[in-house]
């Protein structure tokens, strides 16, 4: 791990124990932080890595609602711990698997729980308005939650998505309020692009999640293509006639976005359905490639986004480091709208140029 993202690292973990209960000598002359002032809400389509999510989930910092993906006349929750063996099951079979969007209910019961527990604010933040109709139903459920709710569109999926967040639950643990949240949000989403190969295109083509990238369709039949996300869409990028070939290519787009970045300063986190092993080294040949790398996130697909990838998905989200100094509040002059539900343009997606 390189330095940089060590110190990350060492920083945000440093943020999590101060909301520790201390006992005995620690209390002792201590002055207690700052509680958090905003609570942070999401979707299963973030990709966050569990042990992270339980850290914030126990201290009511964050709410990860799930996204209802539907196999045959099965309804599942996304949080349901026997779904990828179903959803592989049913890609492998050709059943038929789809997603809906959440209940407004859901977002309801979670925004309700974030004023219980004391907090002046929730960001709400949540997967592509162009993939989802997610954020919609966040919408509807922050008219009547009884606390303001700022709804972010992140323009974005998987860990794009999951940056954000990290960046929401860092400002809030440092005292800042939503305009800061959502200030750390937005910065932490404008740093990400995303590539990633399917082996097919069928399943995003009945998901009806592609555009520009269906033409492929009706032209060369065998293809394996490399997508991205820009605009809040799924779009084509290049188009490789095997999958070894499209492997490799994946991997130099993603050498060449990290060299630009500079590899001390980027972090990659590296998705995956049904084909782990091929992830892992994946993971470790992009590492060895981009000397100073920090070591790649490894962390299954959310099945709401397998249900439309398919199996044998290769993601690779290129983040900057979430350092510190992105995340600490600036004093906030309330506006004349602080407090009224808030929502957010997302951020233009996109490998960079």
């Amino acid at each position: 791990m390189t330095d940089t993202a060590a110190t990350a690292r060492a920083w945000l973990l440093h943020q999590v124990q101060r909301l520790r209960p201390k006992t005995g000598a620690e209390v002792a002359g201590a002055e207690p932080p700052p509680s958090p002032r905003i609570a942070i809400v999401t979707d299963s389509a973030a990709a966050l890595p569990a042990e992270w999510v339980s850290e914030f989930v126990q201290h009511g910092l964050l709410t990860v609602v799930p996204i209802p993906v539907i196999i045959g006349d099965d309804v599942y929750s996304d949080d349901d711990a026997e779904l990828e063996a179903h959803i592989s099951l049913a890609l492998a079979s050709g059943t038929s698997v789809k997603t809906s969007r959440p209940s407004p209910a859901q977002f309801e019961r979670a925004y309700k729980s974030a004023a219980e527990a004391g907090f002046d604010a929730v960001v709400s933040l949540h997967i592509s308005s162009k993939l989802s109709g997610t954020c919609e139903a966040a919408r509807m459920a922050a008219e009547r939650a009884g606390i303001a709710v700022h709804v972010m569109d992140s323009g974005t999926v998987g860990m794009g998505q999951g940056r954000g967040v990290q960046a929401a639950i860092a400002s809030s643990v440092l005292g800042g309020g939503a305009k800061a949240a959502r200030a750390a949000a937005s910065t932490a989403l404008e740093a990400t692009a995303i590539y990633f190969y399917v082996p097919s295109l069928e399943q995003l083509r009945r998901g009806g999640r592609i555009s520009l990238a269906s033409s492929w369709l009706g032209t060369v039949r065998d293809i394996k293509p490399i997508l991205g996300i820009k605009d809040g869409k799924v779009v084509p990028l290049e188009k490789v006639r095997s999958a070894s070939k499209a492997i490799a290519r994946l991997e130099a787009l993603v050498a060449a976005e990290i060299a630009g970045r500079g590899a001390r300063d980027t972090q990659i986190s590296v998705h995956y359905f049904g084909n782990e092993a091929q992830a892992r080294t994946l993971g470790e040949s992009i590492e060895t490639g981009s000397p100073g790398l920090a070591a790649a996130t490894l962390t299954r697909l959310p099945a709401v986004l397998a249900a439309h990838a398919g199996l044998g998905v290769l993601v690779v989200v290129v983040a900057d480091v979430l350092a510190p100094q992105n995340i600490v509040p600036q004093p906030e002059v309330p506006s004349p709208s602080e407090g009224m539900p808030h929502r957010d343009v997302p951020p233009q997606q996109g490998p960079r140029n």
